[in-house]
């Protein structure tokens, strides 16, 4: 039997290629890579430009909603300066009117007081023209204009104390309406206040009560606890000393039933060396 020939031809791979012929390319070559169109630098920068500036559509768009948040927040201002330019032109109609309903009354006390001046001069002019027919009659006219001008100094007087009150009351009854809303506030805070600490008191007393009950409970039960400890502490005192007694007994029954298996021992080894003796004896004998 001889071997098998298992040998293979050679080809050269670089021959093997010059012979199959120039390869058909199937898509772009390297040197379609290289010259491959290009941007120019100027053209580059455009587009750096571009992309920092960014979108023109994202630019509007935040532009348009900064205006809406700038027209929000002017609405808003006006309305809360509104409502503190309301409140202090509240305030200043009212002083007006107060101040009006004053000036007005002053004209008025003004005008009466003209007239009571001009009807004075005109009474004195008639006393000077009459011609004086009688001592007497003028002693009288004289003392009834008197009284006559003492009441109406004295009427003119009260009305105006009168309309001075009356302003008064005017001017200040924004000032009470605020002195009462305040001590109403005040009211009603205290009464609040004095809730809380009579809620709290009574919080205190309960717990305190609580804690004597608690406390007089404690000392009856720490009484008869005591009482239980001692009874308790006896008893086990007790079923110490039995137990004690037991184990005593129990030791004196063992100790006496090791010492008779002792003696049981002796005894059989005594008699088997007697036995071993005189079979050794016996076969000297023999």
């Amino acid at each position: 039997m001889g071997k098998r020939d298992n040998r293979v031809a050679y080809v050269n791979p670089i021959a093997a290629a010059r012979a199959r012929g120039p390869v058909q390319n199937s898509g772009p070559s390297i040197q379609d890579y290289l010259s491959r169109p290009r941007p120019t630098w100027e053209e580059v920068k455009e587009q750096l430009e571009k992309k920092k500036k960014g979108s023109r559509a994202l630019a509007d768009f935040e532009d348009k909603m900064n205006d809406r948040w700038r027209k929000e927040l002017a609405k808003n201002r006006e309305k809360l300066l509104g409502g503190a330019d309301k409140d202090k032109e509240k305030e200043k109609k009212a002083m007006d009117k107060d101040k009006k309903i004053a000036d007005k009354e002053k004209d008025k006390e003004e005008k009466k007081e003209k007239k009571e001046k001009k009807k004075k001069d005109k009474k004195k002019f008639n006393r000077h023209s009459s011609s004086s027919s009688s001592s007497s009659s003028d002693s009288s006219s004289s003392s009834s204009s008197e009284s006559e001008d003492e009441d109406e100094k004295k009427s003119v007087k009260k009305k105006r104390k009168k309309k001075k009150s009356s302003a008064r009351r005017a001017s200040d009854g924004s000032a009470v309406e605020s002195d009462a809303e305040s001590k109403k506030k005040r009211r009603v805070k205290e009464e609040g206040d004095k809730e809380k600490d009579e809620k709290s008191r009574r919080r205190k007393r309960k717990a305190d009560r609580s804690h004597k009950d608690s406390s007089s409970d404690s000392s009856a039960d720490s009484g008869g606890e005591e009482g239980v400890e001692a009874k308790k502490k006896k008893r086990s005192s007790e079923e110490k000393e039995r137990i004690t007694d037991k184990s005593k007994k129990k030791r004196r029954k063992k100790h006496k039933k090791h010492g008779r298996k002792k003696k049981k021992k002796a005894a059989s080894q005594s008699g088997s060396e007697l036995d071993c003796r005189s079979a050794a004896v016996y076969s000297t004998n023999v």
